[in-house]
């Protein structure tokens, strides 16, 4: 079930998941629950995530560009349709940038991923905070 029907909800759980890119390609591999490994915050089958929030956290002395993506696949790879929720934003030295809030949360289903881009690898820390919806 690619897109489930979210009228009758059986459970809502919260969760919060991170990623420091190490490198300056696309990155899907966020951590959650401390050490599960979620591919592009794409929920499990018959669950929808709604993405509640994405915060980005610059751990250096210079500025550094982040962006942000959605993908049309849960692998996000070279023939990924990609649209961007951020695209090359300056976030400045030791600072936070919002990326996404609840006015603009949106949902990710099985078959979409989200992916971060780090100008500078281990710069820019990317917390993700969303709903698994079943």
């Amino acid at each position: 079930m690619a897109n489930p029907n979210i009228v009758n909800v059986t459970s809502i759980y919260g969760n919060t998941a991170y990623v420091i890119p190490s490198g300056t390609t696309a990155t899907t591999s966020w951590t959650y629950n401390g050490t599960t490994t979620l591919t592009g915050l794409t929920p499990a089958a018959g669950t929808v995530n709604k993405i509640d929030s994405i915060v980005v956290s610059n751990t250096t002395a210079s500025a550094v560009n982040c962006s942000v993506a959605i993908g049309n696949n849960a692998t996000f790879g070279s023939a990924t349709v990609t649209v961007y929720q951020a695209y090359q934003i300056s976030v400045p030295a030791n600072a936070s940038l919002i990326v996404v809030d609840k006015t603009t949360s949106f949902y990710v289903t099985e078959s979409q991923s989200v992916a971060v881009i780090s100008a500078t690898g281990s710069a820019l820390t990317f917390v993700a905070s969303f709903e698994a919806i079943t």
